[in-house]
């Protein structure tokens, strides 16, 4: 890709960025949210088109003028954000308009799922691959938004994001094979914001700010301090600053918390100024404790005390209410209106702050909105852009600064930096900070042990939907925390 260059209305995405990708490597793109990465991406798989430049594949000028064309040349991508059809099976997902037929002309169903089958085999996932989509977990969609792409048989595979929500032993069997394609001679340009991972599966790693090319290094040759610096042009001193303050009253209490299937018998505290963490594999329950709490499903027994007083949330209209924020791990289908503009939501749960007798104050609603955009760094033209049109981490920015804007008491924080880039998740976790000592209380819920250690007062460990153990922040290790994880 040479002289690449993108522009918007009132944007200029990309500005002349040169890229080389060679066979059989790995080439990590790395860069804060809004630096240009899926910008770039979306060009190389027909998605949009360059304002200028020319694409150059496999030593052929080429033209990409759209996805499905993209596709015939050997490109396969996996966008950060899921493109599967929620009442469609695994199967159906994986081949959709690729469908294998029979003599007749029929849709071959059996085979659709023998060959989903063997792919997410070579994977090491098992799922049933006749269920549809909707009824899997975020990770286990992932694999299969995986699967989709591996099955273009694609010379070009470009992972934007692809382990941002699997397990640790998901991730080695992703790694596993990223490695067999490299074998094969397939090139994969990786997109990620765990800076460890790009050390253990990537070969080369070019870096964008601000839509220019800051630099390409061989990874054996550069380091993360180097990496970090090229980002975001300045140093960070402490990827987990967090400053403790002495825990105040009890603010929530959950009493022998019970729904089947999800979650059994979970009793815990917390107190303001107090940063909890949760933390298990996926499918230990976190976030079904999370979405229940919070009133979005409903409990089978238990008892919920909010400041003191026994509650019944039945909604989260209820839980707003009792001053709750809930940052879900999905932000494109449970956090956002894609539709509406960033200031419509970032006020979405505050409206009534902002009205009197049933109207809107749009200049004070704008002010709230505006200072949040400022606070948080969301990179956007202006505050009535649309959701959708933002980068993948400008839209958490959003979200945060929606359950900000409601001036909730308790927070529950499920993957709040999911998605994020060095810098942010640094800014995000020193408004944490300032949170707490507010008096505010929270509930961070994540994947990443290092977060999990370095922002927790204390650490609650869930395994086979119940809690394992509580440990404080002095003895909280990540080797203590897998060991009563797996329950070994």
């Amino acid at each position: 890709m040479q002289k690449i260059r993108k522009e918007y209305p009132g944007v200029l995405a990309l500005d002349d960025v040169n890229f080389e990708l060679r066979q059989g490597e790995v080439h990590v793109l790395l860069g804060e949210n809004g630096a240009g990465k899926s910008t770039l991406i979306k060009i190389l798989t027909g998605a949009h088109q360059a304002t200028g430049g020319d694409i150059l594949l496999f030593g052929n000028k080429t033209h990409l003028a759209s996805p499905k064309h993209s596709q015939d040349l050997g490109i396969g991508v996996i966008y950060q954000e899921l493109h599967l059809i929620p009442s469609l099976t695994a199967a159906e997902n994986v081949f959709l308009g690729r469908e294998k037929t029979d003599s007749l002309g029929f849709i071959d169903s059996a085979l659709l799922q023998a060959s989903t089958v063997q792919i997410l085999s070579d994977l090491g996932v098992t799922l049933d691959c006749t269920k549809p989509v909707k009824h899997f977990g975020i990770a286990q969609q992932q694999m299969i938004e995986v699967a989709k792409a591996l099955s273009l048989d694609a010379k070009i595979l470009v992972m934007d994001e692809p382990t941002s929500a699997l397990s640790d032993s998901e991730i080695q069997q992703l790694f596993t094979a990223i490695r067999k394609l490299k074998a094969k001679g397939v090139s994969v340009i990786y997109i990620s914001h765990r800076l460890e991972e790009i050390f253990e599966i990537g070969d080369r790693v070019t870096v964008l700010r601000d839509g220019k090319v800051v630099g390409t290094k061989n990874i054996p040759e550069t380091s993360r301090a180097e990496l970090i610096r090229m980002m975001v042009d300045r140093e960070l001193a402490d990827q987990y600053p967090r400053q403790r303050t002495p825990p105040g009253n009890e603010v929530l209490r959950v009493e022998k918390l019970c729904r089947k299937g999800a979650f059994t018998d979970v009793s815990f505290t917390l107190s303001a100024g107090e940063i909890l963490g949760i933390s298990g594999l996926l499918g230990s329950g976190r976030t079904e404790l999370a979405r229940a709490i919070f009133g979005v499903d409903p409990i089978d027994s238990g008892t919920i005390y909010v400041q003191g007083k026994r509650q019944k949330i039945s909604s989260p209209r209820a839980a707003i209410n009792l001053r709750l924020g809930f940052l879900t791990e999905d932000r494109k289908s449970q956090g956002l209106v894609l539709c509406l503009s960033v200031k419509e939501n970032i006020t979405l749960s505050s409206l009534d702050s902002f009205s009197r007798l049933g109207f809107v104050d749009f200049h004070k609603e704008e002010q709230e909105a505006d200072g949040y955009v400022r606070d948080l760094r969301i990179r956007t033209p202006h505050l009535h852009q649309h959701a959708m049109h933002l980068s993948g981490g400008n839209q958490q920015k959003v979200v945060l600064a929606k359950w900000l804007s409601s001036k909730a008491d308790i927070f529950i924080f499920d993957e709040p930096t999911r998605g994020i880039d060095v810098g942010s998740k640094v800014e995000i976790y020193q408004l944490m900070n300032q949170l707490t000592a507010r008096g505010v209380a929270i509930i961070m819920i994540s994947s990443e042990l290092p977060e999990i250690l370095g922002m927790s007062d204390r650490v609650l460990v869930l395994r086979h939907h119940e809690i394992a153990a509580e440990l404080g922040a002095g003895e909280a290790t990540q080797e203590t925390i897998m060991r009563y994880a797996l329950g070994a």
